[in-house]
Order: structure tokens, then sequence, then C-alpha cells
């Protein structure tokens, strides 16, 4: 689990969006409210078959030279341990074992010894977290869902069909999705209210 990240979405290595906040590494990949706000721009870049990247800042509060000077100082207080065990104040304990990987540091390497570049390439790693996104996951395990009728084709007040009379429309069946944060909950009730007291006003 990470907190004060800041996710970015490129497809084709175009920028699609940016957010800050939580995020969290599970079994399948990635997920987090940061993540589930981007899901729906990773989903629409994937149908287009274009290549989906997500790219994290593990310290976005800290510029690179802030972050490099900040190494630095933990280096000099853990410099005879193992660069696996001196770097405990930056990063959770099981993520440190991945960005030693994508950096191309041995973590068996003590930290008196780790090079000028392997720092440089330490610090582009904690800057420039790279994922590629494959796939999102199926339906059956959505949050939120995209899609539906048109609101074009729903009266605001009611939720009664313009087409069809006496036919109303509810939460997620309309195609109405909102930032993640509990918007689309509260336009699931107030839409199933507005519907259920038109329906039965009707009767």
């Amino acid at each position: 689990s990470l907190r004060n990240v800041q996710a970015t979405l490129f497809a084709d290595g175009v920028k699609l969006g940016s957010e800050f906040g939580e995020m969290l590494f599970t079994h399948f990949g990635v997920s987090g409210p940061i993540v589930l706000s981007l899901s729906n721009l990773a989903a629409d870049a994937l149908a287009a078959g274009k290549d989906v990247e997500l790219e994290v800042d593990l310290k976005p509060a800290l510029s690179e030279e802030k972050l490099d000077a900040r190494i630095q100082r933990d280096f000099v207080q853990y410099s005879r341990k193992q660069v696996l065990n001196g770097m405990k104040d930056l990063l959770p304990q099981r993520l440190i074992p991945v960005v030693l990987d994508m950096s191309y540091v041995d973590e068996n390497k003590f930290i008196n010894q780790v090079s000028r570049e392997e720092r440089h390439r330490l610090l582009q790693t904690l800057k420039h977290f790279v994922i590629t996104i494959s796939a999102t996951r199926p339906i059956a395990e959505a949050i939120v869902t995209a899609g539906g009728v048109s609101v074009k084709e729903i009266d605001p007040k009611t939720m009664e069909s313009k087409r069809i009379k006496g036919l109303y429309f509810a939460g997620e069946v309309m195609d109405v999705d909102g930032y993640t944060g509990g918007y689309n909950l509260q336009a699931a009730f107030s839409s199933g209210h507005a519907a259920g007291e038109a329906a039965a006003a009707e009767e």
C-alpha cells in the first residue's frame, strides 16, 4: 500500500491523465483510489489497441535534487548495511527489492559500495516507476461501470424513458459514471429515489 504518490497514465507515449493519492499493489496488479480514477482511460486505450503504461512517482513531494540529497543522507546513515536494508526509511520493505531490481542495483551490495551511477538509476526509478498495463479486471469485479442507457433518452426529473411511458431507469443502468469517492453511489441513490417517487405517483 502506497500513500501520497503520483500516478500518470500514458497510451502510446501520450499522457492521458494523472492522479495523486493512494494506490496498492495486489496479487493481480495495481488498484486503489487513484488507479480506479484512471481505469476508464486505461480501458478505452487498451480497447483501442494502444500500449498503456502507468508511471508512478513514489516521492512526488521531492524534486530530483532533494530526493538525491535524501538518498545520500540515508546512505551515510546506513553506510555499513546492505542496500536492501538501508532503504527502509524510503520505501515499504516489500517494495525495496523491486525498486532495486528495476534500478539494476544488487540488493546485497553494501551501501558504501554503491556507485554514483547506480544511485542515479535508483533516483530515476523512484521518480519514474513504470508499470505496463496489459488488461483490466473482468466485469464481475468492477466497482464502477461505464455505458448504458443514454441520459438524453431519460427525463432527468422522473428518470422515466422518453421513448417508453412507464419505464424508469436508475443507477448504472444509465450511462452515468462519476469520479471515485462516492459519487456513483450518490447517483444511484438519487436516481433510484427519483424513479421510485415518480413511478409510485404514476399509479
